[in-house]
């Protein structure tokens, strides 16, 4: 437990404790397979385990295997726990989780009283701030009423609200989650403008237009895409002024330049799949890095974040090797997802379609090798 909370909170321990629950041959002692309490305590610290920690990854697989036999004989809230920590392969959104150890905690008799009503009372203040959060995204969304306007546009947000959570989900860092919020809307209605609805001469345009910057060229839109030109132009300037009262102007320049790479991404995709060119696998996934949308993202949520200095903003510019991963992690996931539900006539552009392609690979085959190159960029 000590070794999981303080990797939990960024402290680089080192997993060598674990060596003392060894036995002579190496492996873990099998009077350990009888505490189920240890067992489950293993299993979670297994999941903050980095790459190449043999010892974790052992660890893991003793705690499932012994707790998965014990299960069944267990009873009262300890059984809910146990299931629960074996359903899930790494450890849930932090607010979560919270809310279901309280009530864990509270059922199991040897509780703390004090600690139990003052996490009660950290998770219905937190609830209470992500309510009054998501009512004012609710409200500034409803308000600009692109549901009505733009109807071939998704409408989700309270899913997109949620998922920030899950990126930061502490009380100070509020701006984080509604700046990334409302950029994740922008990257949806964008996604689905170039995909779903615009020409190859208006995506072009509305390119154009987007890379100038300058509200003077809206009339050379036609009229729906002056509605999404506002919507972004209205948004980067809300977000401005809110990022000038904390002394973070320095964000804008890098997001607005993001949103100009993502436009001009989206367009080359366009191109290809109208023009019917299949580009090689190398630059189809040199513009999926961008339309992955990390970088855009790690933006918006760093606009929120006062520890994040101008000097973060030129480590991402310099496209660090893990934002680059993730990118390709999330598209490929992305075009994978697509493809294992695809029930459309006609033939979708993704990773997929140019490696079966490129390689004469059949579609499960493809798939497979895509599960693969996701477990290795994981590992990378």
């Amino acid at each position: 437990m000590h070794f999981r909370i303080l990797r939990q909170h960024h402290y680089c321990v080192s997993s060598s404790v674990f060596n003392k629950f060894k036995g002579k041959d190496g492996k873990f002692e099998e009077i350990l397979s009888r505490d189920a309490k240890g067992l489950l305590s293993l299993l979670e610290a297994s999941q903050v385990r980095i790459h190449s920690e043999d010892i974790l990854e052992e660890g893991l697989v003793f705690a499932t295997h012994h707790l998965n036999f014990l299960a069944p004989t267990l009873e009262g809230p300890f059984k809910e726990q146990v299931n629960r920590a074996l359903e899930q392969a790494h450890p849930g959104l932090s607010r979560i989780e919270a809310c279901k150890y309280i009530s864990f905690y509270g059922n199991d008799s040897s509780h703390n009283k004090e600690i139990l009503e003052l996490a009660i009372l950290d998770l219905n203040y937190a609830q209470n701030l992500y309510r009054k959060e998501l009512h004012d995204l609710s409200w500034w969304w409803n308000n600009i009423d692109l549901k009505s306007k733009l109807p071939y546009a998704r409408d989700r947000v309270v899913e997109i609200y949620f998922w920030g959570l899950g990126v930061s989900f502490e009380p100070q860092n509020s701006l984080a989650r509604l700046a990334l919020a409302k950029f994740t809307l922008i990257i949806i209605v964008l996604d689905d403008t170039y995909d779903n609805y615009a020409t190859i001469e208006e995506a072009e345009t509305f390119t154009e237009v987007l890379q100038r910057w300058d509200i003077n060229e809206i009339d050379r839109l036609p009229n729906y895409m002056k509605i999404f030109y506002k919507f972004i132009w209205n948004t980067y300037e809300e977000l401005a002024c809110e990022a000038s009262k904390e002394g973070r102007s320095f964000v804008m320049p890098y997001i607005r330049e993001t949103v100009k790479e993502l436009s001009r991404a989206y367009n080359q995709e366009l191109k290809w799949f109208m023009e019917m060119e299949m580009p090689t696998l190398e630059a189809y996934n040199s513009n999926a890095i961008i339309t992955g949308t990390v970088f855009l993202c790690f933006a918006a949520t760093l606009l929120g974040i006062k520890s994040a200095s101008e000097q973060v903003f030129e480590w991402l510019k310099s496209r660090p090797k893990i934002a680059n991963v993730c990118s390709m992690i999330g598209r490929l996931l992305d075009d994978k997802g697509s493809h294992e539900h695809e029930d459309r006539g006609w033939e979708l552009l993704t990773a997929v379609t140019m490696y079966m392609k490129q390689h004469g690979a059949t579609k499960q085959e493809t798939l497979n090798k895509f599960s693969e190159m996701v477990e290795d960029l994981w590992k990378d």
